[in-house]
């Protein structure tokens, strides 16, 4: 049995490194409850110009939550979306986007990864080159969350790109 759950979590561990050639950034000291208002107040913001229902999760930089709100008539489903997205960041430390574009080119076995939420619309929150926590949105469109795209850091919708650029 033992032997069994090792190999399990060297095969889950193996498949966890397929999402991406480069290595993951470390982490740094957590996100404070300043900065995670800071970071969710933009996201509102710009939720409510945009007229999109929202809940947005800050989680620290080992997946718990930190800070939390949901727009009135948010659909019930994102607020739990919304959190496991975050999760998936901080926990994986890279966009949520990353498993769900490997699931889409046929690994499907990253998602039996724990925690991995395979859709896009969370971003680790990065402060000098180290995950501090993580950003997960839902309630809109795949489009309306896009962050990054995943070649490079420009803005691929003026959506909430600005947000982890004007926190601070």
């Amino acid at each position: 049995m033992i032997t069994r759950k090792l190999l399990l979590g060297v095969a889950l561990s193996c498949a966890a490194g397929l999402l991406s050639a480069q290595d993951r950034p470390p982490y740094g000291p957590a996100v404070t409850l300043e900065q995670a208002k800071k970071i969710a107040a933009a996201a509102i913001d710009e939720s409510r110009k945009q007229n999109w229902r929202m809940a947005v999760a800050i989680v620290d930089n080992h997946g718990l939550l930190k800070y939390f709100e949901s727009m009135d008539d948010t659909q019930t489903a994102s607020i739990g979306i919304a959190v496991d997205k975050a999760k998936t960041a901080a926990m994986y430390r890279r966009p949520s986007k990353a498993f769900e574009d490997a699931v889409n080119k046929g690994n499907v076995r990253l998602m039996g990864l724990p925690g991995a939420m395979p859709i896009e619309g969370g971003v680790p929150i990065m402060v000098g080159g180290r995950v501090i926590g993580a950003i997960g949105v839902s309630g809109m469109t795949s489009e309306q969350t896009a962050w990054l795209p995943p070649q490079d850091s420009k803005p691929c919708s003026k959506s909430f790109y600005f947000i982890l650029q004007s926190w601070t």
